[in-house]
Formats: structure tokens, sequence, C-alpha cells
């Protein structure tokens, strides 16, 4: 019997789903673990209580009914676009779902609206998010927990204060919407402000709270959300009317997030191009200058250079060339960690932007980068057939700030210099 219970549990440990597993313990930190925990925790047993005890009213379960259907429907119809901006987007993402949402604030009690957006951030992740890298399961979890309070903190400040079940078209109605969308934004930006700041320590206030233009968008959606509970409330019908505008809202969103991307990416490559790694530099630089004098604190360049490269062009043509580039540029993502910034500054020459990395640890990726592609082999299909190309080798210049210097020129110099002494070193080598 024991050695039967022992298979099981060691079964049962294999399973990707088993708690020990979780993709959370290796990609957050403690603190942000702790502060979602608390969340859903809290989230968890508000919704529980206001359930037992009815807290807000009765639920009229025609309008639950209807926003869930509602709320599905519009995000099977921008199910492709939403997939799109979760892959392009940072850390902060308008979500327009929140139009359902702020109409259940004002439509049904406190409980009842956290369980609409428990629902609807159910569907978003079973038909887009867990689709997306960039969206991992407990961040969703974490999402859905700040809507929930976000959602249930609104709510309850209507019922508290006698406004839940006030007619909208009054001037008390029209208060109480606008109370509940103030209520119900705040709670939301802080809450995800918070989460932000605990899971990459980024303390801009576009990092955590987004734009100007991004909270300017948050405000449409939320405009129309108000017009979806004036609509359902008075006149049902005419809340297909919200629809449309959202669904174009939502593509917009799409468009300006693409020109944001296509003016920062390398057409090539798919890396950024030199105006998107300086800008990131620029941020890291920032950062680096706040943590100085803390373990981890300081950031290296990485300047590369393919070797020869004329050679490649002069011998299979320039479009061959451009598949070895776009070869070398997945060789050299691959070889360094996952926050590294990898940019293409023009021509066969490439950067690498290394935060919070150590003395030790710089040389050894810089080697790293330099056997991966050493070790390419790049087949191309051609019109008159296949063409191997193999042999590349790269030059490497390393810089560390602050060693180097306190400002990012003086790093991007020093890497140069020490890139162009690799290079008349004798080229497929590493300098410091």
């Amino acid at each position: 019997m024991r050695a039967q219970a022992a298979v099981r549990r060691e079964a049962l440990s294999a399973w990707p789903g088993w708690p020990a597993r979780w993709e959370m313990w290796a990609g957050a930190k403690a603190r942000w673990i702790t502060y979602a925990l608390g969340c859903e925790l809290i989230a968890v047993v508000a919704t529980g209580a206001a359930l037992v005890t009815g807290f807000g009213g009765p639920v009229r379960p025609v309008w639950f009914a209807v926003l869930v259907a509602l709320g599905v429907a519009q995000a099977e119809m921008s199910r492709r676009i939403e997939r799109l901006r979760r892959w392009m987007s940072g850390q902060t993402h308008i979500n327009v779902t929140s139009v359902w949402y702020l109409a259940g604030v004002v439509l049904l009690p406190p409980a009842w609206v956290a369980l609409l957006a428990v629902v609807l951030y159910t569907h978003l992740w079973v038909r887009v998010w867990r689709q997306v890298r960039t969206r991992p399961a407990h961040r969703f979890v974490a999402s859905t927990a700040w809507a929930m309070l976000s959602c249930f903190a609104a709510s309850s400040v209507l019922a508290v204060s006698g406004l839940h079940g006030t007619p909208l078209q009054t001037a008390r109605g029209l208060f109480a919407l606008c109370l509940a969308a103030a209520v119900f934004e705040l709670v939301n930006i802080g809450l995800v402000a918070a989460g932000i700041y605990l899971y990459t320590s980024q303390r801009s206030a576009a990092d955590l709270i987004g734009t100007w233009e991004d909270n300017a968008f948050e405000l449409a959606t939320l405009c129309l959300g108000g017009l979806a509970a004036l609509a359902l409330a008075e006149q049902p019908v005419l809340v297909l009317f919200v629809v449309a505008p959202l669904l174009l809202l939502h593509r917009y969103l799409l468009l300006k997030q693409q020109l944001q991307v296509a003016a920062v990416t390398d057409e090539k490559t798919g890396l950024l191009n030199t105006a998107g790694w300086h800008d990131s530099a620029v941020r890291e630089h920032t950062r680096a200058q706040r943590r100085a004098g803390t373990p981890g604190g300081g950031f290296a360049v990485l300047m590369i250079d393919l070797d020869h490269f004329k050679r490649i062009n002069d011998t299979y043509g320039h479009l061959t060339g451009d598949d070895v580039l776009a070869a070398v540029a997945v060789a050299i993502s691959g070889s360094v960690r996952q926050g590294d910034t990898v940019g293409r500054f023009g021509g066969e020459e490439f950067v690498v932007l290394l935060p919070g990395v150590g003395r030790a640890d710089v040389l050894g990726i810089a080697e790293r980068v330099r056997v991966a592609v050493g070790e390419l082999n790049v087949v191309i299909s051609t019109g008159s057939g296949t063409v191997r190309v193999s042999g590349l080798s790269v030059s490497i210049g390393v810089a560390r700030h602050p060693d180097t210097g306190p400002t990012l020129d003086d790093v991007l110099r020093a890497a140069d210099a020490a890139l162009y002494r690799a290079k008349e070193a004798g080229r497929n080598r590493v300098a410091v």
C-alpha cells in the first residue's frame, strides 16, 4: 500500500498542473506572489461572503445572463484582434471588456458583478490568452482577482451609498454612474500598478499606469460601459449599438500597437532597430542609476559584428545575405537571457543590452553567442537550388556600466572600441 501511495504521489507531482510545478515559482518574485495570493484570497472571501449575506440586494438573473452573453459575443468577434494585441502589448493592457464590467457594476450586486468578471476572464483565457506566451496562468489569475476587486468595490460603493437601483436617466443616476466608473478605474489602476511594480520593479508612470493616450482609451471604454448600462436599463435593444463602436475601438487599438511596433522593429530580422534598442537602453540606464551601489545594479552591452559578411552577399546575393542575417539574429536571441534586449544597428552589426548582469557573467554570455553563431548551418532554398551557408563567425566587443563610464554613450563607445580590437586581433573572438 505504501508503495502504491508513493507511486501515486510521484505521478501527481509530475503532472504539469501540480502546484509545485507552476511557472509562477520560477517566473515571479516572492513579493509579487504574496501580493497576488492576498488579492485572490480577498476576492474569493469577499465574493463568497456577499453571496451568503445577500449584500447589495437581490440579483436579477436576466441582467447577469445578458451581460455574459454580450461579453462573450464581443470577445468572440474580436478574438483574433485581442490575441494579436496581447502578443504585442507590454505590462499595461487596455481591456475593452471593462465596458461590460461597468454596466454590471450599475445593474448587479457586488458579488454578481465579481462573478461576471470571473466568467468573462475565464472565457478570454480559454479562447485567447492561454495561447499567448506573455500571458502565463499565474498572471491571468491575478488579473482576474484585480478585476473582481475593482468591480466589487465600485458596486459596493453604490450599495452602501444607496445609489444602487437609481434610475439612470435622472441626475442622481448620472452621478451614480460617474461615481461607479471613478471607483472602478481608481481601484483597478492601483491594483494593477502595484502588481506591475512588484513583478518588474518598473517605476515610471507609463510602465505602471500607461500613457495619457492609453488612459484616454480606457476612459472611452468606460463611457461605452455607461451607455451600455443606460441602454440595458431603459431600452435594452439599444445596447446593440454599443457593440459596433466597441469593435472599431478594439481594431484601432490593434492598429496603434502595430504602428508602434513597426516604428521600432528591424524589417529583415524582427529585432529592435537602432531607435527601439536605444530607447530600451536609455530606460535601463535610468534604472541602473537608481540602483547604483546595489548588487546587480549595473548593465552591460555587447557589440556584435558578423565577420566577412560582404563575401556572403558577393557570393550568394543580397537575398541570401538577408536570410543569413535573420538566422544570426535568431542565434543571438537564443543565446542570451530572457530579459536581455537584442537589436540590429544596421548592416551586419548587432547589439545586446544585458541588464542586471555581473562582471563574471558578461563574458560567459558573449562567448555563448559567439559559439552559437559559429555552429549555424543555414540552408536556403533559391530558384536555382539549395544554398548552404556555414562557417560563420562574429567578433564581439563587451563593455559594462558603470565600469566604462557613467553615461550610456560611454558604454557604447567602449563596446565599439572593444569590437574593433576583436576584429584587429583576428576576428571570431570576444574583447573587453
